[in-house]
């Protein structure tokens, strides 16, 4: 199953922003909601799986950007303040029929390995209301936060050349040094996701 599209419905503000926005991203070679295909400047030095997961070698990853703000439920979060735990960062979308399809594999996963040092958090995108959010978090039973960002503006914030999400839904694995370490683009089998996680743990 392959990313989503973003949804056409948008009051003319909304458009405005998401305007914005795509310009933006176009400069930094970021899809918004595209094919998924992987990609990168010259400078990307990343070894595609063939899960579909791409890694960079642990003494060559580049430290993660700021993302913080506010979450679908109007708290604080700082990603920076899980430095020492393995981050997982899944871009979503309550539209979003892939994100719908994967939701449970990243419940049942972030539950499982939370008391193994691993955080899951989520960076909503493309909602104009959190309640469409929190609506979806509800539903599919999602134990952790997730940062509302609904112009797609902290996906932007990763540094060119990284392996930074390219389509929704995307998801990023942060190492406990607070660097990007692996991604896939589209929606994760559990399997999948396991895969991901299991090496970051295993490093010292």
């Amino acid at each position: 199953m392959s990313a989503c599209r973003v949804p056409r419905r948008l009051t003319s503000r909304r458009r405005l922003a998401l305007l914005a926005a795509g310009a933006a991203a176009a400069s930094l070679t970021l899809s918004a909601c595209g094919d998924g295909a992987s990609g990168g400047s010259a400078q990307t030095r990343f070894v595609q799986g063939k899960n579909g997961i791409d890694t960079v070698k642990k003494d060559e990853r580049q430290p993660a950007p700021d993302l913080s703000g506010e979450t679908t439920t109007g708290k604080k979060l700082d990603v920076a303040a899980y430095k020492g735990k393995v981050v997982v960062l899944n871009v979503w979308g309550s539209w979003c029929g892939p994100c719908i399809a994967e939701a449970p594999n990243f419940a049942k996963v972030a539950n499982e390995t939370k008391s193994k040092g691993v955080q899951f958090i989520g960076i909503n995108t493309r909602d104009s209301q959190k309640s469409q959010a929190t609506s979806f978090e509800e539903e599919h039973k999602v134990p952790y936060p997730s940062l509302f960002d609904p112009t797609g503006r902290l996906m932007l914030r990763f540094p060119k050349g990284s392996l930074n999400p390219q389509s929704i839904p995307s998801t990023i694995a942060i190492d406990r040094h607070g660097n990007i370490a692996a991604r896939s683009i589209g929606p994760l089998a559990e399997n999948e996701l396991r895969k991901m996680i299991a090496p970051l743990l295993a490093e010292k």
